[in-house]
């Protein structure tokens, strides 16, 4: 049986995982604005993603009989300085979430719940490759710095993308 406290915890990592879609949303129209269509394609992409792992742990908690708590989604940012400052903000915010997540698995591992321990070493690894994917991008960026040419062809490059995880799961 889960702990209130990791019940209580899991319910805000799915709360989070929402807000993170909307904060990718949020930056894809910014940089459809800005007329960067390609950056903003990788943003809808990404959220997409989000909402795949809030569905995960959604159907995770359902599957060990917990409670799925609704909670309001607080409204993310709507303006950036520049799609550098996106990236910028894109790092900052997934290395949020992977404490989050290292902090669901010391509770896990606190109280030795062994099952939501194995389910949560996905996303640990999921936080790896955002991490690196966001560091690359923003490594580039800054290394463009001001290129109008170079960040077109960043735009383009973007626009290639495909989320990983465009079928939730339990479909």
């Amino acid at each position: 049986m889960m702990s209130e406290e990791l019940k209580k915890a899991m319910n805000d990592q799915l709360v989070a995982e929402v807000y993170s879609a909307y904060m990718y949303w949020s930056m894809a129209s910014y940089l459809h604005g800005q007329d960067y269509p390609g950056m903003a394609h990788w943003m809808e992409a990404q959220a997409k993603e989000e909402l795949s792992h809030a569905a995960r742990i959604y159907n995770y908690l359902i599957d060990r009989g917990v409670k799925v708590s609704m909670a309001a989604v607080e409204a993310p940012p709507v303006e950036w300085d520049s799609p550098l400052h996106v990236m910028e903000n894109v790092l900052e915010h997934e290395k949020k979430v992977t404490a989050m997540i290292h902090n669901l698995v010391d509770i896990a591992i606190n109280e030795k719940d062994y099952a939501t321990n194995r389910f949560l070493s996905w996303f640990v690894e999921e936080q790896v490759e955002e991490e690196s994917s966001a560091h690359a991008i923003l490594a580039r960026m800054k290394k463009l710095g001001d290129d109008v040419q170079g960040l077109i062809m960043l735009d383009n490059e973007m626009a290639s993308r495909k989320p990983l995880y465009h079928i939730l799961p339990k479909d």
